[in-house]
């Protein structure tokens, strides 16, 4: 039915209100409607806090009686911090519930949508599923994994290169083209660099959008037309052997969390400076890997173990993780095949030269075989810039949108 779709349209835009904020829980919106009034609707502000049906059902009051609600995900059926929202949905005498998609969640799956039925709601499901289950992508993946999703984002020349032989790299891309990497920094949990872009660039990592500019990038303004307040991600920085200046810029941005993962044999002197300088230390385990170098020789090195780390930062609730780290930081996400999700942006230029810095390093795939391969899911040319997304093939279930 054609209004199902506008209302849900309508709670989706609602849900994408608390971008970035709700972590570790899902983005939701919901919709009220009776004799085609909306006369209530909400959505989830943050973790802990009241769920997305129970602020439409406050505003609608009496009115939800006999009316329809309108949700993006699966009603849940169990206490948590706040009480199941199936049975406030059942109390309020709500006549119909149309549901955007299910909710993996072993604490819910089915289990709200069983409850409304057998109170004898009617339940109309899935609609605007794609949309829905790619607002929750990221919640997916984390309650089915314990780990975060992974976006890869990179800025390269036509050619694959992120810097010239010289070390040069700004700019590649235009200034939309970065504008919309910072739509993706607010939109993550998380962001992860290396300790070579740290020494090299002393960035701020930081989301440089008005509450405004990201409104008008996430929202639909035929459907809703609000700023959105941007979340600052936390910052995670991989650093073996805790070579982060105290005075690194990634300190500068209030309230959100930077971590810095070493190895066990990072000088304790260098812990406790990070940490006087507001840094959480984290010791990973290494894994030996194997560079090929232009003579020949194979040398083993260490690495932090990047499943670690992403075991890690599931445990401390991050449900999303982008990654900017440069091009060996790249590679070790690939390598391992532990990423969901790539967006790529092509600037306008060829660099060429096998001396300049590729957008992946590391040793590569011995064979296509081996490679991952990927879904294109879209391409758009921004201001003679081109954006790119691609999503993993053969990960784990059908956690991710997309891989139903």
């Amino acid at each position: 039915m054609m209004d199902d779709v506008v209302y849900m349209k309508r709670a989706i835009a609602l849900a994408k209100l608390a971008a970035g904020h709700t972590a570790p829980n899902p983005l939701v919106g919901a919709v009220i409607v009776k004799d085609n009034e909306i006369v209530g609707e909400g959505y989830h502000h943050k973790a802990g806090t009241a769920h997305a049906e129970v602020h439409a059902l406050d505003q609608a009051g009496d009115r939800a009686e006999g009316g329809t609600l309108y949700v993006t995900l699966e009603p849940c059926s169990h206490y948590g911090k706040t009480p199941p929202c199936a049975l406030r949905i059942i109390e309020s005498g709500i006549r119909r519930v149309v549901i955007g998609s299910t909710d993996p969640n072993p604490l819910v799956s089915g289990k709200g949508i069983a409850m409304l039925k057998e109170a004898g709601i009617e339940i109309v499901s899935p609609v605007c599923l794609h949309e829905c289950s790619g607002l929750n992508e990221h919640f997916f993946t984390y309650i089915q994994t314990g780990k975060p999703f992974v976006t890869l984002k990179s800025a390269m020349s036509l050619d694959g290169k992120i810097a010239t032989f010289t070390g040069q790299s700004q700019w590649i891309t235009n200034e939309s083209s970065r504008r919309d990497g910072h739509v993706l920094r607010a939109t993550h949990d998380a962001m992860l660099i290396g300790i070579g872009t740290v020494l090299a660039d002393d960035p701020q990592l930081n989301c440089r959008l008005s509450d405004k500019e990201l409104g008008n990038s996430l929202l639909d303004n035929g459907i809703l037309n609000s700023p959105i307040p941007v979340h600052q991600p936390d910052v995670i920085v991989l650093d073996s052997l805790g070579r982060t200046p105290v005075t690194s810029r990634v300190f500068d941005v209030k309230e959100r969390a930077v971590h810095i993962f070493v190895s066990d044999g990072c000088p304790k002197e260098r812990i406790k400076a990070l940490e006087n300088a507001g840094a959480i230390i984290t010791v990973i385990e290494t894994t030996s890997t194997r560079k090929s170098h232009k003579t020949d020789i194979l040398i083993d090195i260490k690495k932090l173990s990047i499943d670690d780390v992403l075991t890690k930062l599931g445990d401390l609730g991050y449900t999303s993780l982008l990654v900017e780290g440069g091009s060996a930081i790249i590679s070790s996400f690939v390598e391992t095949m532990n990423f969901d999700k790539i967006v790529t942006y092509i600037g306008d230029t060829l660099i060429g030269g096998i001396d300049a810095t590729p957008a992946v390093g590391g040793r590569g795939f011995e064979s296509l075989d081996a490679s991952p391969r990927l879904t294109f899911t879209k391409a758009t040319v921004i201001d003679n810039n081109i954006r790119i997304e691609a999503y993993r093939q053969g990960r784990r279930g059908a956690y991710v949108h997309g891989n139903h």
